[in-house]
């Protein structure tokens, strides 16, 4: 669960960097993102 926390950061950081050089990717990154989220919601332990 650490590494997911401390990676967050990161993750956003290259996400937006994207999103300002291709704004059309904003679709993509938001859905890729909402997926992830969502499969680490319902198996937690994907993530430890």
């Amino acid at each position: 669960m650490e590494l997911n926390v401390s990676l967050a950061p990161l993750v956003a950081l290259i996400a937006g960097v994207l999103i300002l050089v291709m704004p059309r990717l904003l679709n993509y990154i938001v859905a890729i993102y909402l997926i992830v989220v969502g499969l680490l919601g319902l198996f937690p332990q994907i993530a430890s």
